[in-house]
């Protein structure tokens, strides 16, 4: 998308951006910051002037709707109610933009929809409905899948499920995907890139794990304020039910145990990578490494930045292993411990969610 200029009488949307091809672009601001606006521009349900919008090399700002070939998942399912779920697959199916996606059976494997096929939308739970939208958006053959906040009228319980199927697609499909939300824990979970809007406007966007250390961004200021890791596999614990991850995810390179983290046991293989998320609040600071501790997760790092949160709170930005890792503390600890650039320290991480299963 090179531009998008949309007004309405109190409201004003001027965007300039460029996403990348493949994988889960998130689009993410507080309630009424125009990111629904947009996602409607891009899919031609909303008047856009000065509106550029290249896809695959295709300039389709200019054209209807119908005919910029986009799938569109709503908030509300907007399934036909007299119709099965697979009358609706089938629906869309026959009305396909092209032959180039993916297979009726490809779709309902991976959302995992088999068993509801003979159901009606009235005999669906939330997020079963929301499994089969999806679907019959990409049996359209789509250049590109438009979702927002699919997951806004689902349960948390039957959240979990639907963000692994959709982990699942960014890494089946060939076609970007542009996801909203006003949830900063789906979108650490599932994006590759980040865009973050006000008041109609982009304040900044990339990749999402540089977005989410950068202290000069208002994400970091957020309760469930998050950075994400790459990382991979280097051994298990059968015994305790543990996998070993490297920081270091240079396969060539021998990981320092001091870089490694513990989690709960995974299948992969050895070297294969694993994106984990640690939440701000959940790391602590020590200037000495605890000899006694029931944290298995320690790591050895260096300040690189300071910013406060408000009056009482300051986030520290560390390296590790090249890594940054953010750690947010009280006023007084950071006076107490006399922190400040460049300082020496170990982080002790209370929790790790992973966010890709192997």
């Amino acid at each position: 998308m090179q531009e998008a200029d949309a007004q309405e009488a109190d409201f004003s949307l001027a965007i300039k951006a460029q996403l990348p091809d493949k994988g889960i672009t998130a689009i993410y601001g507080p309630s009424g910051c125009g990111k629904t606006t947009l996602l409607r521009c891009i899919a031609g349900l909303e008047n856009a002037e000065h509106c550029r919008l290249n896809i695959g090399g295709h300039e389709i700002g200019g054209l209807p709707a119908i005919q910029r070939q986009l799938g569109y998942v709503f908030q509300e399912n907007r399934l036909f109610p007299h119709l099965s779920v697979e009358g609706n697959l089938d629906f869309a199916h026959k009305r396909r933009f092209s032959d180039n996606g993916p297979s009726k059976e490809q779709v309902i494997a991976w959302l995992d929809i088999e068993k509801l096929l003979d159901r009606k939308p009235d005999q669906l739970s939330g997020g079963q409905k929301q499994r089969v939208a999806i679907a019959r958006a990409l049996l359209t053959a789509p250049r590109c899948l438009l979702l927002d906040e699919p997951l806004a009228g689902v349960d948390t319980m039957a959240r979990n499920p639907i963000l692994g199927h959709l982990q699942a697609l960014a890494e089946n499909l060939n076609i970007p995907m542009v996801y909203v939300s006003h949830n900063l824990d789906e979108i650490t979970r599932l994006a590759d890139h980040l865009i973050i809007m006000d008041q109609g406007r982009l304040v900044a966007d990339g990749p999402l794990l540089e977005m989410l250390s950068r202290l000069d961004l208002d994400v970091i200021r957020q309760e469930h304020a998050a950075v994400v890791l790459n990382t991979r596999i280097i051994g298990h614990e059968d015994h305790y039910s543990l996998t070993q991850l490297a920081l270091d995810t240079t396969l060539e390179v021998d990981s320092d145990a001091d870089t490694q983290i513990s989690v709960g046991q995974l299948a992969g293989k050895l070297g294969d990578t694993v994106k984990v998320r640690i939440p701000c609040r959940d790391v602590s600071i020590t200037l000495e490494k605890p000899s006694q501790s029931s944290i298995l997760n320690i790591l050895p790092g260096v300040i690189t930045d300071i910013e406060w949160v408000d009056g009482a709170r300051a986030m520290i930005k560390t390296d590790v292993a090249g890594q940054a890792i953010l750690a947010r503390i009280t006023r007084k600890s950071l006076e107490h411990l006399q922190l400040e650039k460049g300082k020496f320290l170990y982080l002790q991480i209370k929790t790790v969610a992973l966010l890709s299963d192997n």
